[in-house]
């Protein structure tokens, strides 16, 4: 069977569109700013009120997986996105809790549950996390996701844009360090969150180290032979 031209045009337009067809954040970026403070406390009953606008995005995600075609801002964007809605999203579904920690699906933690749908995959947390973000070789990703803690870097009230993302993430770095609740910096002695010690590989290496990292986004001038110190983490849910 011979098809017209008029139709071969068609169809290629078709699949081209389908392929660059990008995931919309803007629900997310909506939910976000109506229930997340400034601060970084979340209004999970406020979330639980908009729950199927909320459902929404997570089709939005599901049904618009990145592809070869995207670039790495908007994978990247996607991921972070996608990784905080579904942290908020687990939460819900069990909510009221006081922590993350106590959030279990069938014996499993809220990490290890794998239902995230990214296109016709499944993952869990971790494996979006340690699979997909850490191997993009961008550490200020840990300060961009939201394990749902108050020791956690605060989630954004915005969703996170792939025309903005570097500045977005030097942003959300540069505030944690900040905020002496999870890190206190001096010259000679830094005492800071355990993500840097639990990720430790991500700030040292290709030639960098984490000093060097904590230097590039601190107001503080560290020394390269500081103490380095780690605090206790609060699990506490971030509400």
């Amino acid at each position: 069977m011979k098809l017209s031209i008029a139709a071969l045009l068609l169809i290629f337009s078709v699949s081209v569109s389908f392929a660059s067809e990008k995931a919309d954040h803007s629900i997310f970026d909506a939910l976000l700013k109506k229930h997340v403070s400034s601060s970084g406390n979340v209004d999970y009953k406020g979330f639980k009120a908009d729950m199927n606008k909320f459902d929404d995005y997570l089709v939005e995600l599901r049904d618009h997986a990145p592809m070869k075609d995207w670039s790495s801002n908007e994978k990247k964007a996607y991921y972070i996105n996608c990784y905080n809605a579904y942290m908020i999203k687990f939460i819900l579904t069990k909510y009221p809790v006081s922590s993350p920690k106590d959030v279990k699906f069938s014996g499993k933690d809220v990490w290890h549950f794998r239902m995230v749908q990214v296109g016709p995959q499944k993952y869990d947390l971790t494996q979006v996390e340690d699979n997909i973000l850490r191997r993009m070789g961008d550490p200020r990703i840990h300060f961009a996701i939201n394990c749902g803690a108050k020791s956690c870097p605060k989630l954004l009230n915005e969703a996170y844009d792939p025309e903005k993302l570097s500045a977005q993430l030097s942003s959300v770095t540069k505030k944690f360090l900040a905020n002496k609740t999870h890190n206190e910096l001096s010259p000679k002695k830094v005492k800071i969150s355990k993500i840097f010690e639990w990720y430790a590989e991500d700030f040292n290496k290709n030639g960098e180290t984490l000093i060097k990292f904590l230097n590039k986004y601190s107001d503080v001038t560290i020394n390269a032979d500081a103490k380095v110190e780690f605090k206790e983490y609060n699990w506490a849910l971030n509400e």
